[in-house]
């Protein structure tokens, strides 16, 4: 089975607390708008939501970020649209 999204950069959250995920969040989408990526993957798993709450409340601060969203064909992960840099 081919993975759709093998081309976008990814972070996985799985083990982190609250507080280290929005410093690598941070540090991640960062990075990929410095590599000029258009999108980004982020997982987050389901659990209890907090890592999912934490990671959008961080996206909606950032300046890189154009838009996020829940993957639909997977909750536990949000896709990130990155602004593209001139």
């Amino acid at each position: 089975m081919m993975n759709l999204y093998n081309q976008f950069p990814v972070l996985d959250l799985h083990g982190f607390d609250r507080d280290y995920a929005r410093i690598m969040i941070d540090d991640f989408i960062r990075d990929c708008y410095i590599m000029r990526s258009k999108k980004a993957i982020i997982i987050h798993g389901i659990g209890s939501g907090v890592l999912r709450k934490t990671t959008q409340m961080v996206l909606k601060k950032n300046p890189y970020v154009v838009d996020a969203k829940l993957d639909i064909f997977n909750a536990g992960q949000t896709i990130v649209c990155l602004k593209e840099r001139c």
